[in-house]
């Protein structure tokens, strides 16, 4: 017994110290974006990792012609909260994944079913919703992180989406 309360000291006193010792910093934090961006009725929302450049070239991070998770770590997780259209096709309001596949100057968004999904590594293309073909616009200001906002248009809600110099647009309508 007279062992037992120094074992249980040294054991909450290691403990304890090593409970304040954070990891460093997500190199790619997790953001969202969602429309509304406050309160109201919510029709959409993106959660994302944000990479960030870095100095580094964007199509080496992002060849062209190669799937993309549309972000950092996990996949994209786009989720719609009522049913809405893309390309005039239908998609059910529900949580989906998002890829992408830039080639030149535009880049394929892909909206799959799967869900809770570590980068593109088990990306099934049978569980593929849609594929639109999007143009990608090359401008001077430069985002050094991924970044994605949604913003009203007359139809619907667009995606802006950018990194780097290049910008696109996802047109969703209701």
């Amino acid at each position: 017994m007279k062992h037992l309360i120094p074992i249980l000291f040294l054991f909450f006193v290691f403990n304890f110290s090593s409970a304040q010792n954070f990891k460093g910093l997500d190199k790619s934090p997790l953001d969202m974006a969602e429309y509304p961006a406050r309160g109201g009725n919510t029709l959409a929302r993106i959660l994302y990792g944000r990479p960030q450049l870095k100095g580094r070239d964007i199509t080496r991070l992002v060849p062209e012609g190669q799937l993309w998770r549309f972000g950092a770590n996990e996949a994209t997780e786009l989720t719609l909260y009522t049913p809405m259209k893309l390309d005039n096709k239908q998609i059910e309001a529900g949580s989906y994944t998002m890829y992408a596949i830039p080639r030149n100057d535009q880049i394929t968004i892909i909206i799959n079913s799967a869900t809770h999904v570590w980068g593109a590594y088990s990306y099934d293309k049978k569980m593929d919703v849609i594929r639109v073909t999007v143009p990608l616009r090359q401008v001077n200001q430069y985002l050094e992180a991924f970044s994605m906002t949604f913003q009203k248009s007359n139809e619907g809600i667009d995606l802006h989406f950018g990194w780097g110099n290049y910008r696109g647009t996802l047109p969703f309508s209701k």
